[in-house]
């Protein structure tokens, strides 16, 4: 996968990076806010399957992973959920993983797993696609290195996924089924002529199809980084972790 380019107008990035979720979130510590709460409870429910995956290989059970991954956001959201949000957690992804490790080791009774029969759901999780991705996974990956692969595939996924209803949007799905292939290809691998044969064009417009793809992957990607970290100065190091986590899949 390519690494995408660093940002071309820093001032632009960071004149709207205020409205991001994660740093809503540090924003608003000592005080209540419910755009804070919301930011994170967003943030929460796109970002938990590294979660489920993290506890799954620290040796628990599919139905204890279901539950203790549905208790942390509980913890989370609902007791004094802003308060464990620190500054120098400026990721979001490094204040999930320092928060569900604090939980696993100090705050869970695992026997009132089994006592408490129903629980009341905070996060909509799917028990059934998050064991899917877990099980793809090597056995022999250590839980933070799973942990990173799973968030890094998130990410990719959301991406993709913003990607898909743009093109759908505009009425163009089946130019983004030809060219989403060219996202992950090196450009000498590219093949223009079939492009162009597929998508009825010149291949001169498949080419400059391909560009605005890849341009938009790239702006679309820095958006979503740019969400989850504290500060318009660590978008670039968190991509090339993100990046680095995607390359050893």
């Amino acid at each position: 996968m390519t690494a995408p380019e660093p940002s071309k107008d820093a001032h632009t990035l960071n004149a709207a990076f205020h409205t991001t979720r994660w740093s809503v979130v540090l924003g608003a510590q000592g005080k209540a806010s419910r755009d804070a709460f919301e930011s994170l409870e967003a943030l929460c429910g796109q970002y938990w399957p590294p979660l489920y995956a993290y506890v799954r290989r620290r040796g628990f059970t599919r139905p204890e992973a279901e539950d203790l991954t549905q208790e942390f956001f509980a913890r989370l959201l609902e007791k004094e959920w802003l308060a464990a949000a620190r500054r120098e957690c400026g990721r979001f992804r490094s204040f999930l993983l320092m928060a569900l490790q604090r939980f696993l080791a100090n705050e869970w009774d695992r026997s009132q797993a089994l006592k408490r029969g129903g629980r009341c759901e905070v996060i909509s999780l799917d028990a059934g696609i998050a064991e899917s991705l877990y099980a793809t996974n090597p056995a022999t990956l250590p839980a933070e290195a799973l942990y990173e692969k799973r968030w890094a595939l998130t990410v990719l996924e959301k991406v993709m996924l913003r990607l898909k209803a743009e093109h759908e949007a505009a009425g163009r799905t089946a130019e983004y089924e030809v060219l989403k292939p060219c996202l992950t290809a090196d450009r000498g691998e590219i093949r223009y002529e079939a492009l162009a044969a597929a998508l009825s064009v010149e291949p001169a417009s498949a080419r400059s199809a391909v560009h605005r793809l890849r341009k938009r992957f790239r702006d679309v990607f820095r958006e979503e980084v740019a969400g989850t970290v504290a500060d318009p100065s660590e978008v670039d190091d968190e991509m090339r972790a993100i990046i680095a986590a995607l390359g050893n899949l």
